[in-house]
């Protein structure tokens, strides 16, 4: 299998010709990389006018491996070949290496560019890519590899220190400037004096941190949009920057600043995934914060971070969460007897959040609000504590990712296993570990009593393993000794109900009045209901082989606007629109009842066998594949009036690729699509209301924004889950590939903690 390699975009902040002339003297040996035995000049092009010069050379690597690997192999030495190409009318510098040693056996390729910074001229880009293809190595297949990724990280460490060392050294010898190639100059000489801004590109690291302003903006934005721009005191501050920059590219110094030290492995699933998610999500990418959670949660495992990132980044879409903060306004009782709020933050400047949940009426607050209501306020915490990340970030100079929650027992009872509050804390579990992983930092469990194995031994099953980790749990007063919460918290804030000086307007919590309580015919709601989505504007389809789904649009004037808005949520489609000769309507409906599909979907056509393209249909939009994970928004401009037909149609991939499918023939497409009048469409898909949802809006502001905050993505780890209340995901957030489908385990579980159930007890 190939592995392949992607490192994010290195800054010199000095002028191109500058950085080549200190790559120049590299060679032909180099010794600040003792790896680096020597090279010989195979073959060399230089064009008639100086502007190209390319260069082929032999070298010797001394790889760091085993004495009895190199003995079995009956090697000392590796070579390369390594293929130069300069232009300085470009003023860009293509590298590719490729391995001659044991090339039957391993297929080791490198790319490396050099080019001008896009948004300052006086500095100078570099960007590293490799693949490795290892086929057969004498049985030691795993440790070449590792052997190899041990040698690009080395490589990828040292060559920024290597070429700023030269550069020093050609400074120290009073050569700060070499002038660009041009017609009249075509052979550039050092200069010690030249244009009255260059010491602009000579600046040193320590002055990195302002004058990342400029770079930042280009290259250390992930998929965002916004720059970074200097405040009067020195901050980095964002900035909005037009959408159709799409050359921006991930940057070490704002990795490091911004989201932590990464391996290189991990930097270039970074680099894939988010790459990849703009080829697929036009214009709708998180923060690159967002995408780094997701794959950590799955092992930096780019496949399965995809996967779970893309179905959570549908749900945030169906569910409008990225407006959440905003339009969730919280119940009274919420506000009166929920205990849990946030409290100032722990030494690692992760925002605190405490739950006394041993104070929570579970039963009083379900019945007084509803669990859907209990549901919209856990996530709205996540989102908060998303939102004190990012600001926690920029105030401290440091990555703050997560939070701490403090878990309060004190209180907890039989009474709390009551089995409808169990089944909704489940239910929360499942979308907190779905969709907010790895914002946990660390969960406090205190004054744990005697029945708490019990609602452990309950709820444990449900969470991530990785999760479980940061759980400590503290029975009685153990928590106020040695290793209790002043390991964590700085002694001022610890709150004054655990023994703290600290005063905490975190709510008591204590029996909701039944005068809150809902009326019965308040409570009765549907239970195919799915939570959250009354005021969604997507719909759900399914899309079985044979049978299409289509939506119907009538179009009243020539020059209209349709435009679409849709997710596959699972499997491949093709996607068509089609224009009617002939007038349809609702009469030509026919509805087809999918069997086994989730929820009982149904498919919707107006196209039958007896409609013929050409004849009866004109293709307006021809067939385009739509893969598992694709957002895909787009818009028509009609050339006529009358009926026209979106279609979405199971593809089978695997019959493309002549291989045998063992999948069901079965899609499913979350959409929205509107009709605008030729006047009222702006030419983006800003005009479609769905992109009004916010979850364009997020990405706008993430699409290439270095430091925006962290308004949407998802994570796994369950930072507040421990609260009660709320339904699971609705019946089109099937259970994801990725994660086992827990609702027979939950059954179980229920099942066992019915017999555990104490007696009902009178109301008061």
């Amino acid at each position: 299998m190939v592995q392949k390699y992607q490192s994010p975009v290195r800054v010199y902040k000095y002028p191109f010709e500058l950085v080549m002339a200190a790559y120049e003297k590299r060679f032909p040996t180099c010794k600040m990389i003792p790896v680096f035995l020597g090279s010989d000049i195979v073959s060399e092009y230089k064009s008639e006018d100086a502007a190209v010069h390319v260069v082929e050379r032999k070298c010797r690597l001394n790889v760091d491996a085993p004495y009895l690997l190199k003995k079995i192999a009956g090697v000392e030495y590796v070579t390369f070949y390594q293929k130069n190409s300069l232009d300085r009318r470009k003023r860009t510098l293509h590298i590719d290496a490729r391995n001659e040693s044991f090339s039957s056996r391993v297929s080791v390729h490198e790319h490396c560019f050099y080019s001008v910074h896009p948004e300052n001229s006086q500095w100078t880009c570099f960007e590293q890519d490799a693949s490795l293809d290892i086929k057969s190595f004498f049985g030691f297949e795993s440790t070449v590899e590792k052997i190899a990724m041990k040698q690009y990280t080395q490589n990828i460490k040292k060559g920024k220190e290597v070429i700023e060392y030269y550069i020093n050294e050609l400074i120290s010898q009073g050569i700060t400037y070499i002038p660009p190639w041009s017609e009249t100059h075509k052979l550039p000489e050092p200069s010690v004096e030249d244009a009255p801004s260059q010491d602009s590109g000579l600046r040193s690291r320590s002055d990195s941190v302002v004058s990342l302003a400029g770079s930042l903006a280009s290259m250390g934005l992930g998929a965002t949009a916004a720059s970074i721009s200097p405040s009067p005191d020195g901050k980095l501050e964002g900035s909005e920057i037009p959408e159709n920059r799409i050359w921006w590219k991930l940057e070490a110094d704002y990795i490091e600043r911004y989201l932590g030290e990464l391996t290189p492995v991990q930097e270039s699933g970074l680099v894939q995934l988010r790459q990849w998610l703009q080829e697929t999500h036009k214009g709708k990418i998180p923060k690159d914060s967002h995408i780094l959670r997701f794959l950590r949660a799955r092992d930096f495992n780019v496949e399965k971070g995809r996967d779970m990132l893309v179905h959570s980044l549908a749900w945030r879409k169906l569910h409008n969460i990225d407006h959440l903060l905003e339009s969730y306004q919280v119940p009274a009782v919420i506000n009166d007897y929920y205990p849990g709020g946030w409290h100032y933050w722990d030494k690692d400047g992760r925002p605190l959040y405490i739950l006394r949940l041993g104070q929570m009426d579970v039963k009083g607050l379900m019945r007084a609000v509803g669990e859907e209501t209990i549901l919209k306020h856990v996530l709205r915490v996540n989102e908060e504590g998303l939102r004190k990340a990012e600001e926690a970030t920029k105030k401290l100079g440091h990555p703050v990712s997560a939070c701490t929650c403090i878990v309060d027992l004190e209180g907890l009872s039989m009474r709390h296993l009551w089995r409808p509050g169990i089944s909704a804390l489940l239910r929360i579990i499942e979308i907190v570990e779905a969709n907010y992983p790895e914002t946990m930092g660390r969960l406090l469990i205190v004054r744990a009593p005697r029945v708490f194995p019990v609602l452990w031994t309950l709820v444990s099953p449900f969470i991530d393993e990785n999760t479980r980790r940061k759980f400590m749990i503290y029975g009685g007063n153990n928590y106020q000794a040695q290793g209790g919460l002043v390991e964590f918290i700085d002694k001022q804030y610890i709150p004054d109900f655990l023994g703290g000086q600290c005063p905490c307007n975190v709510p008591g919590g204590g029996h909701v009045p039944k005068s809150q309580y809902m009326k019965d015919e308040e409570g009765d709601k549907s239970p195919d209901e799915p939570p959250l989505l009354a005021d969604s504007i997507y719909k759900t389809a399914c899309c079985v082989k044979d049978y299409p789904h289509e939506v119907l649009v009538q179009v009243p004037q020539k020059n209209s606007v349709i435009t679409w808005d849709f997710d596959i949520l699972k499997g491949d489609v093709t996607f068509t629109v089609f224009r009617c000769r002939h007038p349809l309507s609702s009469e030509s409906q026919h509805t087809h009842h999918l069997s086994g599909a989730v929820g009982g979907a149904v498919s919707i056509q107006y196209i039958d066998r007896s409609l013929q393209v050409g004849v009866d249909l004109s293709i307006v939009e021809p067939p385009h594949i739509c893969r598992d994970g694709d957002s895909v928004q787009g818009s028509h401009v009609t050339a006529q009036a009358g009926s026209y037909v979106l279609q979405w149609k199971y593809f089978d991939s695997a019959k493309a690729s002549f291989d045998f499918s063992l999948s069901a023939h079965k899609s499913r497409v979350m959409y929205y699509t509107e009709l605008l009048k030729s006047e009222d469409f702006k030419g983006s898909m800003t005009s479609l209301q769905s992109c009004q949802s916010g979850f364009s809006a997020m990405s706008i502001s993430t699409t290439q924004s270095a430091q925006s905050a962290v308004s949407s993505c998802p994570s796994s780890d369950l930072i507040f889950s421990l609260s009660v209340g709320g339904q699971c995901l609705p019946s089109v957030q099937k259970p994801r590939r990725h994660q086992p489908d827990n609702s027979e385990k939950r059954k179980e579980v229920l099942k066992s903690q019915a017999a555990l159930q104490p007696s009902p007890e009178k109301e008061s």
